[in-house]
């Protein structure tokens, strides 16, 4: 373990053996906030939006497999229960049995959906997803891809580094909104995007799972944050979520893109702070 000015540095050995690394900040007593990034992305993605969340709850921010300094296996992207064992083992590391609220990004959405399936919501006491989806794969419901995403492949699986900074240069702005000021986080996640190898950037996508059984038997609350011009997950993917989970509540953005926490991140702060105070 590393701690550098409050925040710790963990890692935690999956069922399969791969190392899940993980950061933890914020007061050790507070409400458990488990933080699953994107695709192609890492734990620093949340930039200060973590740092904001943390003055008031426990936040444990996660490298899925294959990203940041996490384990990169050769094999297993396209098994649930991989992806599921990995959020388990974090929370056991952590020895979280009650009471998390579960927060996934974009791909984040399906790996928290992957859990949910497998040890169901026991430890759970809420879910929200932000520009995610709970289900992969084509013709599977809920799994829209976005006119982004689908311009920038296969050019974002080559190993010909030329050809990736292209195709990852499809997004523009969709990760962080219109704006001058979020150039350093646009070029934050550019760098992270790049840095997860390309295997990996293509494994993530050749698997088909629907978690809708999961969604409509959840029996805790579950917050929808979803821009309504986000054209990486579209917004019919957060919708689909809305009306599959019993109890779950939606929060459109009317004009936003894909990474909510960095295009208005005290609104992003403040709706997922009065959902967890409300649990």
């Amino acid at each position: 373990m590393v701690s550098l000015k409050g925040v710790a540095v963990r890692d935690v050995s999956s069922a399969d053996g791969t190392t899940i690394v993980y950061r933890v900040s914020g007061p050790a007593d507070a409400r458990p906030l488990l933080l699953v990034h994107g695709w192609s992305a890492n734990l620093c993605c949340w930039g200060r939006a973590a740092d904001d969340l943390a003055a008031r709850h426990r936040v444990i921010a996660v490298d899925l497999r294959g990203h940041g300094y996490s384990g990169t296996p050769t094999t297993g992207y396209d098994d649930p229960g991989n992806w599921a064992a990995d959020i388990a083992a974090v929370l056991t590391a952590e020895k979280i049995t009650s009471g998390a609220v579960l927060l996934g990004w974009s791909y984040g959405g399906v790996v928290l959906s992957d859990y949910l399936t497998v040890h169901g919501a026991d430890a759970v006491a809420g879910v929200v997803y932000v520009g995610a989806m709970a289900n992969i794969g084509p013709d599977v419901p809920g799994a829209t891809t976005g006119s982004l995403m689908q311009e920038a492949i296969p050019g974002v699986f080559e190993h010909s580094a030329g050809r990736a900074v292209r195709a990852f240069a499809a997004f523009g702005n969709a990760n962080t909104g219109p704006g001058a000021d979020k150039g350093a986080d646009a070029q934050r996640l550019f760098g992270t995007s790049l840095a997860t190898a390309p295997e990996v950037r293509k494994a993530l996508f050749y698997r088909t799972v629907d978690n809708t059984a999961t969604l409509r038997a959840l029996d805790v609350p579950v917050l929808v944050m979803h821009g309504t011009a986000d054209r990486v997950v579209p917004v019919d993917n957060g919708r689909y979520i809305v009306d599959a989970a019993p109890n779950a509540r939606g929060s459109f953005w009317e004009g936003a893109q894909h990474g909510l926490f960095i295009e208005d991140r005290p609104r992003f702060v403040a709706e997922v702070e009065t959902f967890a105070d409300n649990l």
